[in-house]
């Protein structure tokens, strides 16, 4: 009998959820806990990290895990390579349910960047508008470059201020649409664009709005993960797990 965990916090992990629950699988879904309220979800959760690569063995061997799913951020770096390494340990199968990577099309004026530093480096000279389009982990790498005004679009209000000296938050939650981010980036006069390569269609508003004003966007790469079994749908996954997963494809 199959026992799944699920590492999620994406609304690729929230989709999957819905379809285990509907088809009554064992499974747990699991979140880092950036995030003050997450979605309620049709499966039961937990919250916190696991201790890196030894914890999330000890978890998987303990609770008897027969699956693991990684549908986390496809910057989720660190522990989606924790991922790959203790479900090999641990001898459970394993898959990744991810973004495809958006690649641009005419009229976009991106700069691609290997990392967080990069991007910094990329905003040197002159004062500009810039909007953040990151999150809150790392905006404060930015204060290296305290020239700029800084537009910034958090989930949740954090618990101190950003430590930027000039920036404007907005609290809010996507999806977005591209009217909604125009009006935004147009309202505060931005001439700047900084993102993570997240995909998806959730967070792409902002590229299009860029794009229809014309602005150029510092585009962050994803970062290079262990070789893995990757999809990019949550039917994908109850396919392998009904039909792959044992024998490892």
């Amino acid at each position: 009998m199959s026992n799944i965990l699920v590492l999620g916090g994406t609304t690729e992990a929230s989709a999957l959820a819905a379809l285990l629950a509907a088809r009554g699988d064992a499974a747990v879904l699991s979140y880092a806990g950036r995030v003050a309220n997450p979605k309620a979800q049709p499966i039961p959760v937990r919250v916190g990290g696991f201790g890196g690569v030894e914890g999330l063995v000890a978890y998987l061997r303990a609770h008897r895990v027969t699956h693991l799913i990684d549908a986390t951020h496809p910057f989720a770096a660190r522990m989606s390579a924790n991922a790959v390494v203790a479900a090999a340990r641990a001898g459970v199968a394993h898959i990744a349910l991810t973004r495809p990577a958006w690649a641009p099309v005419t009229g976009d004026r991106w700069t691609c960047v290997a990392d967080i530093e990069a991007a910094v480096a990329a905003l040197a000279g002159p004062a500009r508008r810039v909007m953040l389009a990151l999150g809150r982990m790392h905006v404060d790498a930015f204060a290296v470059r305290p020239q700029h005004d800084y537009l910034l679009r958090f989930v949740d209000a954090p618990d101190r201020p950003p430590g930027l000296p000039r920036h404007h938050l907005v609290v809010d939650r996507g999806p977005f649409d591209v009217a909604g981010d125009r009006r935004l980036m147009a309202a505060h006069g931005i001439e700047i664009v900084v993102c993570k390569n997240a995909g998806g269609s959730g967070a792409q508003a902002k590229l299009g709005a860029a794009r229809a004003l014309g602005l150029p966007v510092i585009m962050i790469d994803r970062p290079v993960l262990p070789a893995r079994l990757e999809v990019h749908a949550a039917e994908d996954v109850l396919r392998w797990l009904d039909h792959g997963a044992d024998r490892g494809v």
